[in-house]
């Protein structure tokens, strides 16, 4: 499996885990805003210390794949996961801020945010990982 396949992997798992916990927490509990910021700060700090602690663990059992610098197809793979990713972003930005002002405001405009973003890079996950299961093709 290469390095940039095993990091997405772990990036998926580690944020899908993390925001389905604050999302379903925010959606089933009427939170207060510092009850709310200091559940997405957990949540956050989790999953980065998460994924921080598990590519360690991988760089240090793997066999130099993790110092071997990207070639062409993970460049590319990178590539199609970015430019894919923009289009959701693109369309969650425009959603939240130029469609939602005129019937929501408040928290509802900030976690719709958050869902963008954290649409966006399981996006760009999600077809890194395709791609280097199906194989690439430019």
């Amino acid at each position: 499996m290469a390095w940039l396949e095993k990091t997405a992997w772990v990036t998926l798992a580690a944020m899908l885990v993390a925001y389905s916990v604050y999302f379903t927490v925010i959606s089933l509990t009427p939170l207060s805003t510092f009850s709310m910021l200091a559940l997405f700060g957990a949540v956050m700090v989790i999953q980065v210390v998460v994924v921080i602690v598990v590519i360690a663990v991988l760089a240090a059992l793997s066999s130099g794949e993790a110092r071997a610098k990207p070639d062409e197809r993970d460049r590319a793979i990178a590539r199609r996961g970015a430019s894919t990713a923009y289009y959701v972003l693109m369309a969650g930005v425009i959603t939240v801020g130029v469609i939602m002002p005129f019937n929501r405001s408040g928290w509802s405009l900030v976690n719709a945010a958050l869902f963008a973003l954290v649409s966006a890079e399981t996006v760009r996950q999600l077809v890194i990982v395709a791609s280097y299961r199906r194989g690439w093709h430019g």
